[in-house]
């Protein structure tokens, strides 16, 4: 059983699976004749021609992919969320906008990851066409023109407006299903990306960093299990904020008490100043010379010296 506990998922934890992992649906895997024989330490038994999945080994792959996804949420890197297929697109794309992370759920564009920059230049002119239309510098256009501009925006944020707010390479990409998400999958790996991703029986695990065996069809094992790995995400990401408001307090009175031993040295300066300066107080000033005879003054009007002729 996966539970989060707490109103905003703070806290999060796997507990021994019941009922819930068995209504999800989530031991289900395909037909006999469609497995891949990879995939055979994650199988339980067969049924009516049907692989079961064994849920130990799905709890123990959601451990593991939770803890790397935490790691990587608190450190403040990206992770991307990657699912097309129809049943998964609106599970994911609120489970990433939930934690601010950039996803693809419409259509995989080749070259995503791999030519990044020339993707990031058709969401500049996206975002170039949606300010035109937002601040009025459209309305100089006809209305020809708008129409065809809106419909470029439009058809462009479809595909391209979960990734919008990303400058760079996500750290790591979570998948729904990776036999149906192999383009990502295959530029992930070209580039070092750690991938993450739910692995049915008829995928090889051995391609994917952190394998979590689990049906990738059924719309409540997709939920129960993205929803989970979200849950560790944002309880990453509320860490690395607590740590930077505990760093900035701590800079806060580091330079309070930095500014005290300031204004304190600075007054014992000021202080041995004043004691200086007041001792040489009268000494310091100059003594005035009285002039003698000889010296300066008049001489008497006798005449001087000499003696009555």
């Amino acid at each position: 059983m996966l539970k989060a506990n707490g109103s905003n998922n703070k806290q999060w934890k796997i507990l021994p699976y019941n009922s819930n992992f068995l209504e999800a649906g989530v031991h289900f895997g395909h037909l006999k004749k469609k497995w891949n024989p990879k995939m055979l330490p994650y199988i339980f038994a067969e049924k009516k021609g049907i692989h079961i999945i064994d849920l130990n080994k799905t709890v123990e792959g959601l451990q593991e992919s939770a803890a790397a996804l935490k790691a990587i949420a608190r450190s403040g890197k990206k992770i991307m969320f990657v699912a097309t297929k129809k049943q998964a697109k609106e599970i994911v794309s609120d489970c990433a906008k939930r934690v601010n992370m950039p996803y693809v759920t419409e259509r995989w564009l080749g070259g995503m990851l791999t030519n990044f920059n020339t993707v990031r230049k058709s969401v500049k002119k996206m975002q170039s066409i949606e300010k035109m239309l937002a601040d009025g510098s459209a309305e100089s256009l006809t209305k020809k023109e708008r129409l065809t501009l809106t419909r470029d925006m439009e058809k462009m944020d479809k595909v391209l407006g979960g990734i919008a707010q990303i400058s760079r390479v996500p750290a790591a990409i979570l998948m729904v299903d990776i036999g149906h998400e192999h383009i990502a999958l295959a530029e992930s790996r070209k580039l070092g990306i750690s991938t993450f991703g739910m692995v049915d029986t008829n995928c090889d695990p051995n391609k994917i960093d952190f394998a979590i065996p689990s049906n990738d069809d059924a719309t409540k094992s997709i939920s129960i299990i993205i929803n989970y790995l979200t849950a560790a995400i944002a309880e990453g990401l509320q860490e690395r904020q607590a740590n930077k408001d505990e760093d900035e307090s701590q800079d806060t009175e580091e330079s309070a008490e930095a500014k005290a031993a300031r204004f304190e040295s600075k007054a014992d300066g000021s202080d041995d100043r004043n004691k200086r300066g007041g001792g040489r107080g009268v000494a310091s000033q100059p003594k005035r010379r009285v002039a003698g005879p000889g010296q300066g003054g008049r001489r008497p009007a006798g005449g001087g010296g000499g003696g009555a002729r």
